[in-house]
């Protein structure tokens, strides 16, 4: 009868609702996707800015629009101990664009345009679902100083390139225009038109809308509302010259690079800061049930850093949501090789485990990877370690080789095995290494 009964451990402690432990194994796909972002970020000239993950409520409440979900519904906010009215940061460009007034980088000694990436939790309280929690990951990208249009295509690219790059493909770009302040005024008022008709049949939220922004009603995810939202007037109808020939050369540089894309004229983002160009990049993948899914997604604001207080600077940006892009990877099979073990220490006793901590170090400054044995394991199960994780060399470290100052290597493909002294392990593993590995792929 065994000594003890199996029983259910009861957990004191759990992760909040809507969080993740990014473990190991997972965590090193993350680096992977995270470190190959860099790399296209800095072909495109793009520097890291990294701003607090909570701010002002108001900041964010006074960017996104009254009538959006993140005020109306997903705030995380709280109330800090001096009362200020604070917020987890729910998007990304509003803390990038407080950080480009507030540091003056409009000033005449930067170069234009500014850009920028940023990497980092967000917060919204929301249903979790495939790809979002309440604590999620973004990427996100902004571009301050120029109201080119090919700066939009070129935000669009970038967007493309970094999708690519971590093996991303089968991607469906849509884009649109919310035009200028006089096309959305004109647009505005022929939407309370069509919709105030209705108004007893829309949702409850659209009612709302109806009053403050009707173009926010044609991002209405309600049945009650896509009845009338199929039908409602768009925006490319009432767009001013100016408008018309900003969008036109969006589409023309688009197709130049020879990128694809549908346009949708009822796509209005979820964020009231947007003007001109906005897109979606979508795709569908068995991580999501084959459903398509946005994945990446951003626009043009050119008002928002003078609503911030600083002087007139258009922008340009887009966000990624880390989880969807993750589990896209993921499925697309794109996943970093583990870190070779170069070398295993096999420890016989407790001196030799100190002379192996010291020889690990040495070998670590010479830029290898190192294990060695902390569970006090006779020798047969630290060399049943060594052969699991794929260890390329295993030094033996006993009472002969401590007495002698010598370490016995062995190669563990040819099986061939030397001894090295201590000091040529420590100031010239490098040409050690090369010698026995490239001996072992001659045989």
């Amino acid at each position: 009868m065994p000594f003890y009964t199996e029983r259910k451990i009861r957990l004191k402690y759990q992760k909040p609702k809507g969080t993740a432990d990014v473990l190991p194994d997972t965590s090193r796909l993350w680096d992977y996707v995270e470190t190959k972002s860099r790399q296209i970020f800095d072909r495109y000239r793009f520097g890291e800015i990294r701003v607090p993950m909570f701010e002002s409520y108001d900041l964010y409440a006074r960017s996104s629009g009254d009538t959006s979900d993140i005020v109306t519904k997903e705030m995380y906010d709280f109330h800090d101990k001096g009362d200020r009215h604070m917020a987890l940061r729910p998007e990304g460009t509003a803390g990038v664009v407080r950080a480009f007034v507030e540091n003056k980088l409009y000033g005449p000694e930067y170069p234009k345009p500014y850009r920028v990436y940023y990497m980092g939790p967000m917060f919204r309280y929301e249903r979790p679902q495939s790809g979002r929690q309440r604590e999620f990951h973004q990427i996100g990208v902004e571009a301050f100083g120029s109201e080119s249009p090919l700066l939009d295509t070129e935000v669009i690219q970038l967007g493309v390139d970094l999708l690519h790059a971590v093996g991303v493909h089968d991607l469906r770009l849509a884009i649109n225009t919310l035009g200028d302040p006089a096309t959305r005024d004109a647009y505005h008022q022929a939407l309370v038109d069509y919709f105030a008709p209705h108004r007893a049949e829309l949702s409850e939220d659209s009612q709302i809308r109806l009053e403050k922004n009707p173009l926010r009603i044609l991002d209405s995810k309600d049945p009650r509302d896509k009845v009338f939202v199929k039908d409602a007037p768009s925006i490319l109808d009432y767009l001013t010259p100016a408008a018309q020939n900003h969008f036109a050369a969006v589409k023309t540089a688009l197709d130049g690079l020879n990128i694809d894309y549908t346009v949708d004229p009822t796509m209005v983002r979820g964020l009231d800061y947007y003007n001109h160009t906005i897109f979606e990049i979508m795709t569908s993948s068995p991580a999501f049930g084959n459903k398509e899914l946005t994945v990446l997604a951003g626009g043009r604001y050119d008002g928002l850093v003078e609503q911030f207080g600083g002087p007139a600077t258009p922008g340009v940006g887009f966000g990624i949501g880390l989880e969807r892009l993750i589990l896209l990877v993921q499925q697309a099979q794109q996943l970093p090789p583990a870190p070779d073990l170069n070398v295993y220490i096999v420890s016989l006793n407790d001196q030799a485990g100190e002379e192996a901590l010291r020889l690990a170090h040495a070998i670590r400054n010479a830029g290898f990877t190192v294990d060695m044995d902390f569970m006090a394991r006779k020798a047969k199960g630290q060399f049943k370690t060594a052969n699991r994780e794929n260890a390329q060399l295993v030094i033996t470290l006993g009472e002969d080789e401590l007495a002698n100052q010598v370490a016995s290597i062995k190669q563990m493909a040819t099986g061939k095995q030397q001894q090295v002294p201590f000091n040529t392990v420590e100031n010239n593993f490098q040409s050690i290494y090369q010698h026995l590995v490239e001996e072992g792929e001659q045989e």
